[in-house]
């Protein structure tokens, strides 16, 4: 089994030749160094109303896929509309997010370790985020977000 990661690691240093034929080898090779650093690592960009790319690359065929990620808010448990085209795009490859009761902060989906009905659950349907919670009392929600992580089809 091998690795497909090349280790996006930037060496600390780099000695630089005097000759300007080997300066310019150098200099290339230290530009794609730091280009493929670069374009390997996580972005770290979270936005609301739109989607970014993740910087993740997903091989679920011999293709490279690309990880896209949006942010959505809410204030209470029920639809959010999450105005994904399915067809375009899928799978979803992470779901995740948090909300508070105004005092304390607690992971989606919400696990009661006391209760099975304190719950919070998130799922998805072909046009909606849905978070329900549980029938016994879980925390009440505030407000809060939640991160939908998925891969490009095209």
């Amino acid at each position: 089994m091998s690795s497909v990661n090349p280790a996006p690691f930037l060496r600390t240093s780099r000695n630089f030749p005097q000759d300007s034929q080997a300066l310019s080898v150098e200099l290339n090779r230290s530009y794609l160094d730091l280009a493929g650093a670069i374009n390997f690592r996580s972005i770290g960009i979270f936005p609301v109303n739109t989607y970014a790319q993740t910087g993740e690359s997903w091989f679920f065929t011999s293709q490279r896929q690309l990880g896209f990620r949006q942010v959505y808010t809410f204030t209470a448990a029920g639809n959010i509309p999450h105005g994904i085209n399915l067809a375009q795009y899928g799978p979803f490859v992470k779901i995740y997010g948090t909300f508070t009761d105004g005092t304390n902060w607690y992971p989606l989906p919400y696990v009661s370790a006391t209760a099975a009905n304190n719950q919070v659950e998130v799922k998805l349907t072909p046009t909606n985020i849905v978070i329900t919670a549980g029938g016994g009392s879980p925390p009440s929600i505030s407000s809060g977000s939640i991160i939908l992580e998925w891969i490009s089809q095209l």
